[in-house]
């Protein structure tokens, strides 16, 4: 699986006033994705951006957009944002009604595919999703609003995710979303998870760039 934690920070708890600036200083703390929050007030209690913030930040930014679409309606929108620049998009098991599909689509279109799970909902939904998805999204909060606790029953649920695509012999990436922070990083890195999403630990500390940097090390030195 490899020691590499790939950094994915939040724009939803950037500033929205001076985004290509939040933006341009992570990417040159050695950031691996923007990860773009996209809320619907219907899915997730909360409402946030939509394609033409992606197309902006695609011009700004030259590290891939990883867009997380928790949305309602993705089976019917989710080309608004693959043309809109996204790289990787991701959508929840339970919004999409037909994951298959949608995955092809985002396929077709040239970009990486993911699925997203609720902390409620178990992995082995996957199963049968596995062989097509590029990466698996794990969700460690409940979905809606930054700067929530950590659940900790995730670390469980990495764990049971690794060992399920061990056995069916695929290599996803497992990426985590939620209170992810340097003391809950290498929980889940340990667990088998190589991508962390960070917002309100990256662009709410004094250096975001020095706080990015050090929940890259705190999960990489969890990594056996």
């Amino acid at each position: 699986m490899g020691d590499r934690v790939l950094m994915a920070p939040s724009i939803l708890s950037a500033d929205f006033t001076r985004l290509a600036e939040a933006v341009s200083l992570v990417e040159e703390a050695g950031a691996d994705y923007i990860h773009v929050d996209v809320m619907d007030g219907h899915f997730v209690p909360n409402l946030t951006i939509g394609p033409p913030v992606v197309a902006a930040l695609k011009k700004s930014c030259s590290i891939p957009l990883d867009v997380h679409l928790m949305i309602d309606n993705a089976d019917e929108t989710v080309g608004w944002y693959l043309d809109a620049g996204a790289d990787l998009v991701t959508v929840h098991v339970e919004a999409v009604r037909h994951l298959h599909r949608v995955v092809q689509s985002i396929h077709a279109a040239g970009a990486k595919a993911g699925a997203v799970l609720n902390p409620a909902t178990p992995v082995s939904l996957l199963r049968d999703i596995l062989p097509d998805l590029d990466l698996v999204l794990l969700m460690s909060v409940n979905p809606g609003f930054g700067g929530q606790k950590f659940i900790e029953g995730v670390v469980g649920k990495t764990r049971r995710l690794a060992e399920m695509c061990a056995a069916a012999g695929v290599s996803p990436l497992i990426e985590i979303d939620g209170g992810i922070n340097e003391e809950t990083a290498p929980l889940v890195t340990a667990a088998g998870a190589r991508v962390l999403v960070a917002g309100n630990a990256v662009f709410g500390a004094s250096d975001p760039a020095a706080a990015l940097k050090a929940i890259r090390a705190a999960g990489e030195g969890a990594i056996r």
